[in-house]
This record gives structure tokens, sequence and C-alpha cells, in this order.
């Protein structure tokens, strides 16, 4: 992407909330002198979000990109003060269980918090209590301590920046309200306020929930619902006082108490100390924020009995509603008996984001070069989400690996303000959830559906959701084969969203042939006389190949970095079909197109069913009359034909390790050319089969899935990938490709027990760590507890991971540092020690003989 030189590069940033004043900092730590950060509000607490935030940072978080934005907060902020006092309080984090679900959940976040390198260690209710003394301490199953969290203070944070910032050039103006923004030949020029037009190279809208409406200036689709939350402090309490330094906020945890969607935090003051109540527990609380006052027009936010009143009022603060707090007003009780006595003396709802899939919106506009988004950052990873969009607009890239907040990841379907609305009010809901990592939303659904999916239903399809696909991962008319095939008994977590029918699936496409939907696969189309240098350049493996031939290839970025894996089919000389991974390829691509390269997302107005097992070339061959042999038609090769009535594009390729084709045609055919598969395929014994044999069976060949098992954090020599990779041609990101010893790669284990099964983003152990509870302590009475002990730093994590019904083992992929074949690891399960051993790829089918027949 284009790039203004750093030395006159002039940064408008909207909004000086937390994100705004730590991006400015970034910024003119790295040099970019000329940042100006406007605001509509007041400084220093202009009136958003960041103005009443509670200041919550917790680090553990599924996501590992998540984790690291708050780690580096916590780093930052632990290194700033002001007026004399800490921007960062690390008083840790205590969760806590009432319930056995919620402390099985607890144990697991527990592996989240070893594989990120978060401190962290299981408690006994006893040693809850000494941390809390006002827990009822019998309503406890046990708790999850994290020391180094803690609380942000956020306007002082914001202080403290700002005065860094503008000691380095950059400037703070309060009191600007953007009206419009100016652009020429698709970039961004100028910002326009009511009180003067700023002209800039860059423009960066860290708005808050004001996003939208600054997004709706540029004609750029800002996917956030701005929603109220409840936070009320009561009157002062007995409980609290006691010896603490002066101007000393807090000195217990952060608690958390899920299981009723609250969280308490202290504010110790010497007029009185109170415990702050925050609750996700009531109905979803939508705003529009094209509706939200003006600073100077917000009305009165507390609505309680006492006279004790805000300070100032803000937009972001609504009136708080006392009926909705009710119910956790009595939860607050059960937990915390001390409160008995308690009165609630203040409260409101505050504003602040969501986007449909709960990650922020992070990056530049293609519609629009040269403006950026940094939204629906909350204070927990404002510092981290800030540092990354710096490091993207001063370097190119950030340090870490952004696939889940790039502002191009969301598919069209996924960008509508209905969709926004209900998936954004879900994750409210769903904010201090037990959430599956195969767990989908409900609503909207269906949305996206293949021309299959009427027979998918015959067929008893159990569909999950993903990209705003209906997929299917079994099918109960499959049921009656799993007769008679033996497997461990699952525990209650890995049972979910689990059938034993993908074994039965499995074998019957290792041993016959079987049909699988793989319409939600990302098809692209390039042409032009310029499509092949294009590809040729963008690509690390070879395109330059005649018509007919199909590559598997690279997207790097000029790091280095896996940015994507693509399958390349020349269809024509002219004319390239490309099998890419999500919206963000083609945003890439794009990107860095010249003139007369045409791309286009043909996705949705095609389809494609996957014909795969050793049956599955005498199901296809008597539908056509070209030569399907292996002589005819070889490994990695297309060609356009005939199935039936049907035209399509067939490649041979094979995901499962099996002979096969990849078969495409267009939607309006697609139920035609299911059914003329079905039919021919029933001497055969086909079937349909699901993701859930799918993926074991990609795993059992070592097949990669980018955006788990690799992302632009890895490079292809550390990914397994150097195969793809053609040293001998110039391409971007070549130059950054060495041949360094690799100090980590992606290393396949098999898990030793045949019953053991792992999901994914568990901690692993290496051998010279202490051993822990066995997966015979863990089954015995539930997960294990750790009596306190610490959990130590992990050798890597987990990346992909099924059960190998062909090899009867689990099979887990992790980035581990260079092990050999046959070391023993342990991986970690709900607090268990799980022994697993180095395996050699490919685990299956070594020669290849199942697919080059």
């Amino acid at each position: 992407m284009s790039r203004t030189p750093a030395h006159r590069s002039r940064v408008v940033v909207i909004g000086a909330g937390i994100v705004g004043c730590s991006l400015a900092d970034e910024l003119t730590a790295r040099g970019w002198s000329e940042v100006t950060v406007l605001e509509q509000g007041p400084l220093p607490a202009p009136g958003g979000s960041t103005s009443h935030a509670p200041g919550l940072v917790f680090q553990t978080h599924p996501a590992k990109t998540m984790t690291e934005f708050a780690a580096y907060t916590v780093r930052k902020f632990g290194s700033l003060d002001a007026d004399g006092l800490p921007c960062f309080l690390p008083v840790g984090g205590l969760e806590i269980a009432t319930t056995e679900a919620r402390w099985a959940d607890l144990h697991r976040k527990a592996g989240l918090a070893a594989s990120w390198g978060v401190r962290g260690e299981l408690l006994t209710p006893q040693q809850c209590k000494k941390l809390w003394p006002m827990l009822d301490e019998t309503r406890l199953h046990g708790g999850f301590h994290t020391p180094d969290d803690g609380l942000a203070r956020a306007l002082p944070a914001c202080r403290a920046q700002i005065a860094r910032a503008e000691s380095r050039g950059a400037r703070f103006l309060d009191r600007h309200t953007v009206t419009g923004l100016e652009k020429a030949d698709g970039r961004i020029t100028a910002v326009v306020t009511d009180r003067g037009t700023f002209p800039a190279d860059h423009v960066v809208s860290a708005a808050g929930f004001w996003g939208p409406v600054i997004g709706a200036m540029a004609g750029v689709d800002v996917p956030l619902l701005p929603l109220a939350h409840q936070y009320a402090t009561t009157a002062p309490l007995p409980e609290l006082t006691g010896a603490h330094a002066p101007g000393t906020e807090a000195i217990r945890p952060i608690l958390r108490f899920q299981d009723r969607d609250l969280y308490f935090r202290e504010h110790l003051d010497p007029s009185g100390s109170r415990l702050g109540i925050g609750s996700y527990a009531h109905r979803p609380m939508p705003v529009d924020p094209l509706r939200v006052p003006a600073y100077d027009e917000a009305p009165p936010s507390s609505q309680l009995r006492s006279s004790r009143r805000d300070p100032h009022l803000m937009p972001s603060s609504l009136p708080f509603t006392e009926e909705d707090f009710a119910p956790s007003w009595q939860d607050a009780l059960d937990l915390l008996p001390a409160l008995a006595e308690a009165t609630v003396e203040r409260g409101f709802n505050g504003v602040f984001s969501f986007t449909p899939d709960g990650m922020p919106l992070l990056g530049e506009s293609r519609e629009l070069r040269g403006f950026w988004l940094a939204e629906a950052v909350w204070v927990t990873h404002s510092a981290g989400a800030a540092k990354a969009v710096a490091e993207w607009m001063t370097d190119g890239r950030p340090a870490a690996d952004l696939h889940e907040c790039e502002v191009a990841r969301f598919e069209d379907a996924q960008r509508s303000p209905a969709y926004t609305a209900d998936r954004g009010a879900q994750n409210f809901v769903e904010v201090y959830d037990i959430i599956h990592p195969l767990q989908p939303m409900e609503h909207p659904r269906p949305l996206r559906t293949s021309p299959f999916h009427p027979r998918q239903q015959e067929l008893g399809a159990y569909f999950l959701e993903g990209g705003g696909w209906e997929r299917p991962h079994w099918y109960e008319a499959n049921a009656p084969l799993a007769d008679g095939i033996r497997l461990p008994e699952r525990d209650a977590w890995s049972a979910r969203y689990w059938s034993p029918i993908a074994a039965a699936e499995a074998r019957a496409t290792r041993e016959r042939v079987a049909l699988y939907d793989m319409t939600p696969l990302r098809r692209l189309e390039v042409t032009g006389p310029g499509a092949l240098d294009f590809l040729q350049h963008m690509t690390t493996n070879n395109v330059r190949k005649k018509p007919g031939a199909v590559t598997y290839t690279l997207l790097l970025d000029e790091s280095g970095g896996i940015r994507s894996d693509l399958t390349v089919a020349r269809l024509a000389h002219d004319r390239f079909q490309i099998g890419a991974n999500s919206p963000s390829d083609l945003d890439w691509l794009l990107r860095h197109a010249p003139a007369g390269v045409h791309l286009r997302d043909v996705t949705s107005g095609t389809c494609c069913i996957g014909v795969w097992g050793p049956l599955a070339r005498d199901l296809v061959q008597p539908l056509t009359r070209d030569d399907f042999s292996h002589e005819g038609f070889g490994y990695f090769r297309a060609r356009q034909t005939y199935l039936g009535h049907v035209p399509v594009t067939a490649l041979r390729l094979s995901y499962v390790g099996e002979l096969g084709w990849e078969l495409y045609t267009t939607a309006d055919l697609g139920l035609r050319l299911w059914d003329t598969l079905w039919e021919a395929g029933r001497e055969h014994g086909v079937i349909a089969a699901g993701r859930s044999a799918f993926n074991s069976l990609r795993l059992e060949k070592g097949y990669r899935a980018w955006g788990v098992d690799m992302t632009d954090e890895h490079t292809p020599y550390e990914a397994g990938l150097g195969f793809a990779v053609r040293r001998d041609k110039e391409f971007l990101g070549r130059a950054a490709l060495d041949d360094a010893p690799l100090a980590r790669t992606l290393t396949p284990l098999l898990l030793d027990d045949p019953a053991a099964v792992v999901l994914g983003k568990e901690p692993v152990y290496s051998p010279t760590l202490d051993s822990s509870p066995t997966l015979d302590s863990a089954r015995a009475g539930g997960p294990p507890c750790t009596g306190g002990a610490p959990i130590h730093a992990v050798a890597g994590y987990v990346t992909s991971a099924a059960y190998g019904y062909t090899l009867g083992r689990c099979i887990a992929y992790a980035w581990l540092p260079p092990l050999a074949p046959g070391t023993g690891v342990h991986i970690e399960y709900f607090g268990a020690r799980l022994p697993a051993t180095v395996a050699e790829e490919p685990l299956f089918d070594a020669k290849m003989t199942h697919i080059l027949t």
C-alpha cells in the first residue's frame, strides 16, 4: 500500500479517548510528529467510553492477539504516572466459580493463560476468601487468580500520554466537532470541523461508539453497535476500610462473578470506600450513535434516591435503570453477604462498542486510502491495539497477527446494520458465558446456504455456522454406519458439537466415496493480460505454468509472514481461479493489483462439491466423456468439462488424503450437480460427509489451516510449507526469508492415551517441566484442583486438534521448539497433563498411494 514518508506525514486522529491518546503517543514515539488529535468534548474527560470506564484489565482471552494487546497495556500503563500516581494498579484479578461448569471452565482458562504466557493459579475457596474476605466461600468451587492483571486509570493514562505526545510535537484540540471529511482520487485529504479544516495524509477514526458516524462521512462501513452497560457504586462500606497508601484506589483483586454476569472493584477514598459493581445480566440496550447527544446536551446519568450526582454529565453515561439492576443486586448480596446492610448510591448505564464477532476494527480502508479505523477497542486492550495500528502506519505491518481484527475480515452479508445489531447484542449477552470453540450464534440463521441445502436437510445434517454459511458437520442419515465402531468415551466438553457419526463418515471416505460441501471455500477470479505476472509476483510458488495447471502457493507480507495459502488454477491464458481463505485475501490482492488486472469474488454465484475416496473415479468417470484416469487427469490439474448435464470446473485436489476432485459449477446448477453425483454414487455406497470428518482426515495428512495453524506471525519454513516457496523467483516477501535456524516449528503430536482428546489452544509442556494431575485423576471427579500451584511457562501451544479415526489417536499440531520425533511432551487439558509424542509427517499414507492412483 502507498505510504507518505514519515517526515511529511500529517496525521489527524479523531477522538481523544484512551485509544486516540495511546495512538498519538505511539506514533510520535516512532518519529511522526505532525499528529493532531481532535476531540468534540472537553479534555481531559471528553465524555466518551473512556471517561466512565471502570478500567478492568484481564489479559487472558481465547484470542492470542487480544491477550498480547492486554499484556502490552499492562506493561505500558504500569510504566506511566500522572500527578505522582501510577496509571495502572496491579491488584490482580480473581474469577470465582459457583458452578461445576464454571469451575471446569476456569481450568480451561488457566490453560489459555499458560498458552499465552499469562501468570495465573487455581485457588481453593479458602484461598479465594483470603483475597476477598467479603466472599461467602461456601458457595465457591474455587477461583482463578491472575496476579498481573489490574485496574487501568484511564483518564490519568490519557493525560500522561498526551503530555508525552505533545512533547514530541503532537497537538490535542478539544471542542472540535468533526462535520465532514475531504477526499480526492480515492484518498483522504482533510478533516472538516466546526472550527476549521485540517489537511491530512492519514486520518484515524478512534471515535469509539461514534465510529459509525465518522465512517459514514468517509463512505466506509463500520460494523459496530453501541450498547449500554450498567455500573453502580455502593454507599461507603466499613468492610472496605483499612490501611492503604494515600491515593490508592484499590488493593483487592478485581472480582468477577461470571456465573451471574457480574464484576466488582474497589473505590477506596478517605471520605468513604465503596464497591463498584458492573453487570452484563440485563437486557441488551442498543444505542443509535447518530442520536447520542453532544457533551453539553447530555441528560443526568443518575436517577437514584441519593443526593450524590455525577460531577459532570457525559454523552456516554445514560440514565440508570434501577429495575434492570435489581436482580444483579440480589446476586451480589448472595455472593457478598456483607452487602446486606449496604445500599446502591450511584449508578449509570455506560455506552461502549460491540462488533459482530466481538473483536476490534483495525486497519486502513481500501475504499478510502489513508483512512484508518481504531474502533471497538476497550480500555483493556487500548495500548496494545494502538501500538499495532502505529506499527502498521509507520512500518507497513504490525508486529502482532491482526487477521481477527482487520476491517476487511467481514463478508458482505455480515456488514448489514441488522446483522451488526443482532450479533452485537448477542455478544453483549455472552460476554461472561462459557463459549465452546465450535458454538455458533443462533441469530440470524440460516443466512447463507449452499444450493445443496435442501438435500442436506433431508439427510439430517447437523449444521454449525462460519462466515455466515451453514456448514454440515455430520449427517444423521449416516448413524447406522456408526454401529459397531468402537470409540473412546468423550468428556462433556469435547463431546459438544461432536457425534460418533463423524467416525463413520471418515471411514466411508477412506473406504468408499463421500460428497463434501466445499461451497464456503472462497473463490476468486483473476483475469487480464497482466494476471500471470501479478500472481507470479504476489505468491511464493511458480504459477507460470500451462493452462490446466493447479499450484499450491502462499501469500506473504513484506516481512515474510504467511498472510494466506492459496490454490491457483490457471484455466486459460489470462484467467485464473483462486481458492482463498477470507475476505482479507481479496482485499490484499486488490491493494496490490496493477491496472489491467481484474479481481472479483465469485463465491456466492458458484458452488463446490468435494468428491473423495478410493471409488471417486468410479463415480465420476461414467458421467463424462473426458478421461479422468490418473494418466489423463493428473494430480494438481484442472479441466473444464461436463458431468451429465452440468458444466463443471474440475480440480484434481484432495484435502482429505484420498483420490478425488473439487467440482465447481454455477449456483443455479448446484442442486442438479448434487443429484447427478448422488444418483451415480448409489451403487458405490456414496454418502454425504461433514466438516467433523473432514477436519479429522485433513489432520491425518498434515494439511494446514490458515488462521489456525499459521498466520503472518509465521514463516513458510516454520510452518512446514517450504515446499511451496520457489527461491529462484522474485515475489513479495522473498527478501525477508532467510536460512537462519528455526526457533519454532509447527509440530505434529499424537496423544499417547487412545481415549484422550484435546480441541486446540492448550499449552504444551516440555519434558523438563514437572508433571501435574493425570487424565485419570481428572476423570475421577471432574477437573482437578492444582491447590494453588503456579502455572509455569510452557514450550508452546496447540493449534488444530482432532481425533484421527484412521490412526486411533487424537492428533494435535502445536507450535514448539524443534523436537525430534519420539520426544515426549504433555498437553494440559482442563488441568490434566496428557502425555503425547512428537510424530513424523505425514501421519497417514506417506507414499501418497491413496491420492496418486
